[in-house]
């Protein structure tokens, strides 16, 4: 919903910047943007710790992050423990290597009941206003231009706030980018739908561990509390007759891995099953008075579990970008087009990576061929493993392996 509303002069401003969504993209931008001296208002209906629907795995560049920030000594206080290697069962043959990069050897996957309450908590410490249980009920305009928020806080009275930036950081369904009508492009329909539950007494021995079998997929990795997640993938056409039996189809996945079945049955589920089903698009991330960061102006299937770390790195790239405009470096469009370029630019080529790899079909021959190879590689199956921490593109890793094999003899080892 939206609505038109004068402004008349600097004191209509009181915030630089408002950030609404209080998550992964949201909290970092409000804190970095708060460290560099503007004056910002973070919003968030939730009220924290809050949990919220997450693969929660953060690769090494997401570490990188927040190393950079000062918080990573946080997330690894709270008990997370640590993945050293990345195992790809495809069946007939597994990868397992090491995700290095950035700096760091391995990975975590904190809670989001933990991670979100470090970031909106260092947003607070860095002079931002945090407001939680605060829901936005309409992005304000004047004329074409966005100029703030109304909502209301816990106590139910109506607030209206302005700033010369509104960025949209609250995700697939923002009312930012609903409001503002942010186009989308290289969009493609959900693949996969996604099941998955905490178990205890399912040690991972710091591994994350994935297995394709046919048309299904899982995968398991270790979280807080000694508790591990593991998460079920079928196609989306498929869904809805698997959905009156979440339990039933989840198991029946499993079973296809009757090692990792085994070993799941001396473990007890503590939480319920929660779903979910991803779209796969870019948004243009700006227009007058407002932008997009995060999975807000950029989302795609979960398989790869890149959402922390993109938001992470749109942080940062967008907190730059806003620092130039706000202290006159550069003019907004020329600032956030060439964000918007450079965040196009890095991504690609893993998005579509994850959507083919979410695909649940049979590799074309050569990729067969190319991932038979890397198996029987220690250093292409850790190359493999980065790709997929998102250290190495991917068209870097593919390329490497078609000249290894271009140059291997009929016997060579």
């Amino acid at each position: 919903m939206t609505s038109t509303a004068g402004a008349s002069g600097a004191e209509t401003h009181p915030h630089d910047v408002i950030v609404v969504g209080a998550r992964c993209a949201g909290a970092p931008t409000a804190m970095l943007l708060a460290r560099l001296g503007h004056r910002v208002l973070l919003v968030d209906r939730a009220t924290f710790p809050s949990d919220t629907i997450s693969t929660h795995l953060i690769h090494p560049p997401g570490l990188a992050a927040l190393e950079r920030w000062g918080l990573l000594d946080r997330v690894v206080a709270t008990g997370c423990p640590a993945i050293h290697t990345y195992a790809f069962d495809l069946g007939p043959f597994v990868i397992a290597g090491s995700p290095a990069g950035e700096g760091f050897d391995i990975s975590y996957a904190p809670r989001r009941t933990v991670l979100d309450k470090i970031l909106i908590d260092a947003a607070a410490e860095s002079g931002a206003e945090v407001r939680e249980g605060f829901t936005v009920e309409e992005i304000l305009f004047d004329g074409g231009t966005v100029t703030g928020i109304k909502g209301h806080g816990k106590d139910g009275r109506t607030a209206i706030e302005r700033a010369r930036i509104v960025v949209g950081a609250d995700g697939l369904h923002s009312s930012v980018a609903r409001a503002t009508g942010a186009a989308g492009y290289a969009e493609k329909p959900k693949i996969n739908a996604y099941y998955y539950a905490y178990w205890a007494g399912l040690p991972m021995n710091g591994s994350f561990e994935a297995y394709d079998r046919e048309d299904r997929a899982f995968a398991a990795w270790p979280t807080n509390d000694d508790q591990t997640l593991v998460i079920c993938a079928w196609p989306m056409r498929d869904f809805e007759a698997n959905r009156d039996d979440i339990e039933g189809n989840y198991h029946a996945v499993l079973a296809r891995a009757p090692a990792f079945a085994e070993r799941i049955s001396k473990a007890t589920r503590t939480e319920r099953f929660v779903g979910m089903t991803i779209p796969n698009y870019f948004r243009k991330p700006y227009g007058p008075g407002w932008i997009l960061v995060g999975d807000a102006g950029y989302l795609k299937d979960p398989i790869t579990a890149q959402g922390i770390q993109d938001a992470f790195r749109d942080a940062e790239r967008c907190t730059r970008a806003l620092d130039d405009v706000l202290v006159g470096r550069r003019p907004f469009d020329e600032a956030m087009r060439a964000c918007q370029e450079a965040r196009d630019s890095e991504v690609m080529s893993m998005y579509e990576f994850t959507a083919d790899f979410a695909m649940l079909e049979p590799p074309p021959p050569e990729m067969q061929e190319l991932l038979l190879a890397a198996s029987r590689s220690r250093s292409a199956q850790d190359e493999f493993a980065r790709v997929t921490a998102g250290v190495t593109r991917p068209e870097e890793f593919f390329g490497h392996m078609r000249e290894r094999m271009e140059h291997q003899t009929p016997h060579a080892a």
